[in-house]
């Protein structure tokens, strides 16, 4: 689960910079961001089923996980037509991709359950044990991701986009956070938004013992 969010994150932070798309081309640079929505969505999946075990236990990171997994979705949708239009358009030069604005209300809603249902100091995390910080750079993920969303929105009028700058470096940021949080994940077993790392110790001890 963390590899897949690691390099979908690695892809989303890489594909908005201009120097990036320099050096592929726009159709490689929209291949990765399309490949980066399907390692985000096998994350999620893995995330979801992960969180399902423990729903009784903890609802708050089975419904952040579910509604994250949604937000995959709408991401696939959008990244491929992304990719579409630059492999099949020889004079598409605009923005490759911007956070869908329903995959993004997911991530904000998701990002939320998962901060408000971690260890708090009134809105301020509490610090202490591995992956205290995850839950709010997750949600400052989840934010980056918003505001890229509004920045690259398409006037109807001139079809001009509000900020293509805002748009790609929101992208990048947000990405970053969250590639943050997948490998402290890969350090430490523990996840922003469900307890990752008892349930995965007996998907291991299972799966040692079925091979002896």
């Amino acid at each position: 689960m963390a590899v897949c969010f690691a390099l979908g994150s690695t892809c989303f932070l890489i594909g908005p910079f201009p120097g990036y798309v320099q050096l592929v081309g726009e159709s490689a640079d929209a291949i990765t961001f399309f490949v980066g929505s399907i390692l985000f969505t096998a994350g999620g999946g893995l995330q979801s089923w992960l969180a399902w075990s423990d729903r009784n236990s903890s609802a708050a990171g089975w419904w952040a996980a579910i509604v994250q997994s949604a937000g995959t979705l709408f991401f696939n949708v959008t990244t491929y037509q992304a990719m579409h239009t630059a492999l099949t358009s020889a004079s598409y030069d605009k923005l490759v991709w911007r956070p869908d604005w329903r995959g993004s209300i997911c991530f904000l809603v998701s990002g939320a359950i998962a901060y408000r249902a971690s260890a708090r100091r009134g809105w301020l995390p509490a610090r202490g044990g591995a992956g205290w910080w995850q839950p709010a750079v997750n949600l400052l993920g989840c934010i980056f991701f918003g505001i890229s969303a509004v920045a690259g929105y398409v006037v109807p009028s001139n079809g001009s986009m509000l900020d293509l700058a805002a748009a790609n470096w929101n992208t990048a940021l947000g990405a970053a956070c969250f590639l943050a949080c997948a490998l402290d994940t890969l350090h430490t077993d523990r996840a922003s938004k469900t307890p990752l790392g008892r349930r995965a110790r007996e998907l291991e001890r299972k799966l040692e013992a079925d091979l002896r």
